[in-house]
């Protein structure tokens, strides 16, 4: 069974960049459609962006196109999100998830679900 760990969040300064890492483990990840979440304090999980099996990226987050790249290194198990010119208002936890479909050309969660997730890590952007 597949599992998931997030890591690389943490306190960040407005401006900042970060790194976060989904890490595969119990089957790999080559399969799979990964996709990063992130959910603000009192707001509704938002999808962001999805890398299919093939490396086609899916930006779901528009206000983050030239911001957050998603990339996948399939040899180490691990998708990642880069992330630069942090603002406040990307202070939320972040969750990856795994599906063996394809990603959908939008994040639809009425229409969509995900597979497997992680625990999420939590991102901090703050002076």
């Amino acid at each position: 069974q597949l599992q998931l760990v997030e890591s690389g969040g943490g306190l960040v300064q407005p401006g900042g960049s970060l790194r976060l890492s989904c890490a595969g483990s119990g089957s790999t990840l080559d399969y799979y459609a990964v996709a990063w979440f992130r959910q603000a304090p009192g707001k509704e999980r938002e999808g962001v962006s999805c890398i299919s099996s093939n490396g086609d990226i899916t930006i779901w987050a528009d206000s983050e196109k030239g911001r957050f790249t998603i990339s996948r290194d399939n040899a180490k198990n691990v998708v990642s999100l880069q992330m630069h010119n942090l603002k406040s208002e990307h202070t939320a936890t972040y969750y990856c998830a795994a599906d063996r479909r394809s990603c959908p050309h939008r994040w639809d969660p009425t229409l969509y679900s995900m597979e497997y997730w992680g625990k999420g890590t939590l991102v901090t952007v703050s002076s």
